[in-house]
């Protein structure tokens, strides 16, 4: 006789909007890993855009789970899960959640220092951006190509970088205006 009873788990309102926006955040991904890179390994980052605007407007913690979600989600459903690919990609979210959160915490007391508004959605985009390129390589030189020469790129890594984020910050505050627009 079978007396376990069903596992019944109790989700919240946030649960489901950030498993939404994480299935959103997964849909960019796939569909961006489909298309072909004219540099290897150098994608345009869409999906970052609504970590962005998770961030804007949810908070941090947020952001964490749906950018975490999509580099694990997103790495199955592509089937480079546990690979180098995947490793990357993972450093590059942590590198880039950690800035993030760091400059985030940081707006108020920019602030306060007279800068208006602190860091908006295209600061904060090409900081992240920059911060995931970097994580990705450092990560790649300890890991998996273990040759200084791997930082010569960097520059050429950095500005692609820097262009991506710029245009996920203007399609992020592009997005935020919509969504408050009295704001």
């Amino acid at each position: 006789m079978n007396t376990s009873k069903p596992l019944h788990l109790r989700t919240s309102r946030d649960d489901h909007r950030i498993a939404a926006l994480a299935a959103l955040a997964i849909a960019i991904h796939l569909i961006e890993a489909a298309l072909p890179s004219p540099i290897p390994g150098v994608k345009p980052g869409l999906a970052n855009v609504i970590t962005l605007v998770v961030l804007f407007m949810y908070g941090w913690r947020d952001a964490a789970w749906v950018s975490l979600l999509r580099v694990f989600a997103g790495s199955l459903l592509v089937g480079s899960f546990l690979t180098p690919t995947f490793v990357l990609s993972l450093a590059g979210a942590c590198s880039s959640l950690a800035i993030l959160g760091l400059a985030w915490h940081m707006n108020p007391l920019l602030q306060r220092l007279g800068l208006k508004q602190g860091l908006g959605p295209v600061g904060l985009s090409v900081l992240g951006a920059c911060a995931h390129m970097t994580g990705q390589i450092i990560t790649a030189r300890l890991l998996i190509i273990p040759h200084d020469g791997l930082f010569h790129l960097l520059p050429l890594l950095i500005t692609a970088a820097v262009l991506f984020g710029i245009v996920s910050g203007i399609i992020t505050q592009l997005i935020l205006i919509q969504l408050r627009p009295n704001q």
